[in-house]
């Protein structure tokens, strides 16, 4: 293909938000938002693959060698459910001179329009010294299986992945993982005036204390500290009954030092408590600070950080750097909005950073 006015994309990025923003695409529901993400890229003549609400292709204007280097474009088009204090539709863009309000128009539509611009300007130069994929995929607001997980293997060897969340297009080259487990304390069960039983909520309530006194003594520059926190508790049936189970919830942010089953060895030497992790693929990322595109990145002006929030990248085992349109801080946020000034900027700088990029 030719190359496409850049101009006339970015005008086409503003309409397709609004698209996106008006077709509700809540986790497990992105049926329709996707088959109008992939009728716009038709229109350009790209050969879509589909696999659920997931929907992937590739430039053909890369060198034809042996080894070529691959490079994975991927951003979400599913959205939270949208909260009660939104004073405007949620499904419904407003747009107010600079801003564009809705659902999913920062976290993560604008990443979205934003890669797939890029996508397509990229595909229309002269050859490239890497082939370019671009996923558009589900279910990353709940870590789905049927999200990116499920095309992955399908997607062959990738090199490099940038994961389009929003960073203010800044680029997180670590990002902290997260596993959540289910703990139970049994005991048995006796009446309260006998004081007869094995109270659970009191071997519970002694394994919280245990796991509110864990450090991690393994501090990350980019990310601290792994943390961990009890979120949730609950036990007994009734006031005169000593409780023979309860239950409660550990949350844990891990950093790059740790790997989740190693957490998961260590608590379970602390407490009597049963635990099952609700999973464990969801490790920590990071990247080489010496990696090209890293290099590159701060070349044309970005900084690194490393990002206390959890995306896709958590899946993917490659290389990945976290980088998009828009601020973290609106996302889940009623009246959720993104500036169209950043978009424009976001698209400018994906493509300053990938148009003579070489590894």
């Amino acid at each position: 293909m030719s190359v496409v006015n850049l101009q006339v994309l970015k005008e086409e990025a503003i309409q397709l938000l609004i698209q996106l923003i008006n077709t509700p695409s809540i986790s497990k529901q992105e049926n329709k938002v996707s088959f109008l993400i992939e009728d716009y890229l038709h229109k350009y003549g790209f050969h879509v693959k589909r696999k659920f609400n997931n929907i992937w292709t590739e430039n053909d204007n890369y060198l034809k060698k042996e080894n070529i280097r691959t490079i994975l474009f991927n951003s979400h088009h599913d959205t939270v459910k949208p909260g009660k204090n939104w004073k405007t539709n949620p499904f419904s863009a407003i747009k107010q001179e600079d801003k564009l309000i809705g659902l999913g128009s920062n976290d993560a539509g604008a990443s979205v329009v934003s890669l797939i611009s890029t996508f397509i300007y990229l595909s229309g130069l002269s050859e490239l010294p890497y082939r370019l994929i671009l996923s558009i995929t589900a279910e990353e607001e709940i870590s789905g299986p049927l999200g990116i997980r499920a095309i992955l293997p399908e997607l062959g060897c990738i090199d490099l992945g940038i994961v389009g969340e929003p960073t203010q297009m800044q680029v997180a080259i670590a990002e902290k993982g997260l596993m959540v487990l289910d703990c139970v304390a049994e005991g048995k069960t006796g009446h309260s005036a006998r004081d007869i039983g094995i109270n659970a909520i009191y071997v519970a309530t002694k394994d919280i204390e245990h796991l509110r006194n864990l450090y991690f003594d393994k501090k990350s520059e980019l990310l601290g500290c792994t943390t961990l926190n009890v979120t949730q508790i609950q036990g007994g049936i009734q006031h005169n009954v000593i409780p023979d189970f309860c239950s409660f919830v550990v949350d844990i942010r891990t950093n790059e030092l740790y790997k989740n089953e190693e957490i998961i060895e260590i608590i379970q030497k602390k407490i009597h408590s049963k635990m099952k992790p609700r999973s464990s693929h969801l490790n920590s990322s990071f990247i080489n600070p010496m990696h090209p595109i890293v290099l590159k990145a701060k070349r044309i002006g970005r900084k690194t950080y490393g990002s206390p929030t959890l995306s896709d990248q958590s899946i993917m085992p490659f290389s990945t750097i976290k980088m998009g349109v828009g601020d973290s801080v609106r996302s889940h946020t009623p009246n959720e909005y993104i500036l169209i000034s950043e978009i424009m900027e976001g698209i400018e700088i994906y493509i300053s950073l990938l148009k003579d990029f070489s590894f």
